[in-house]
């Protein structure tokens, strides 16, 4: 898990603490090739966090798999865990997911996601952590 107090102020501190990948995701708003994430196969009883500080973002209960090469999630651990912004890019209008507490890019929210929520939170796998739960 990562450190969840004392976030890096600079860029440099930030490429400090994070892998060139991790970098490229959670601070440049990239993505993982599709079905490289070990975090797709996740189906232990725990929390999703951030990988850039620790925050939790999604409770293993709410994971499902959506067939598409991310790990998906039908809602986040809390409502204020995540923040939105509109995206407007090559692929049309989507919406980006954020780190409320880092900023950091975790990937797009859909609307085509199971019920309880209808929302597919769409993630890269190196933008989380999985901090299993005791036993």
């Amino acid at each position: 898990m990562s450190e969840t107090r004392n976030l890096p102020e600079t860029e440099a501190e930030w490429r400090e603490r994070l892998s060139d990948d991790e970098y490229h995701i959670l601070r440049e708003a990239g993505t993982e090739p599709r079905g490289t994430s070990p975090l797709l196969d996740e189906k232990g009883d725990g929390v999703f966090r951030c990988a850039g500080c620790g925050q939790a973002l999604f409770d293993a209960e709410t994971k499902y798999d959506s067939g598409t090469g991310w790990p998906s999630f039908w809602e986040p651990v809390a409502d204020d865990a995540v923040a939105t912004e509109p995206d407007p890019g090559l692929l049309g209008e989507r919406t980006e997911v954020l780190c409320s507490r880092c900023d950091g890019h975790l990937g797009h929210v859909f609307g085509d996601g199971p019920e309880p929520t209808g929302d597919r939170y769409c993630m890269n796998g190196l933008a989380l952590t999985f901090d299993p739960a005791d036993e």
